[in-house]
């Protein structure tokens, strides 16, 4: 039951929103459902958005809030969860350096 984060780059030919795409650049799995536990619980605006068992996306202009957010989780977390939060807070802060992309937190 864990929430895997993809930053994916949106690609779009045209105006149609039918020719948009998305390509996965970077993937953190949450194995050990870390991310599937801590997030809806988390009490954080954003961060109790995510839905273990479905789709949550973000824009690059989200990721300032998610970043605070993010970082506010880290800090409540014990070192094993901070870790994954810490792979998750490389992807969101990839995603607002880069143009074109999205984050996704995946549920199964």
């Amino acid at each position: 039951m864990g929430v895997d984060v993809t930053l994916a780059r949106i690609v779009q030919e045209g105006t149609s929103p039918r020719r948009r795409s998305t390509t996965s650049i970077a993937v953190v799995l949450d194995d050990g459902d870390v991310l599937a536990r801590l997030l809806p619980a988390s009490g954080l605006p954003m961060l109790a958005r995510v839905d273990p068992y479905g789709d949550v996306v973000l824009s690059g202009s989200e990721m300032e809030q998610l970043l605070d957010e993010l970082h506010v989780l880290r800090s409540r977390s014990d070192r094993s969860e901070a870790v994954v939060i810490d792979k998750v807070v490389v992807l969101a802060e990839r995603c607002r350096g880069e143009p074109g992309c999205e984050l996704r937190f995946e549920g199964d």
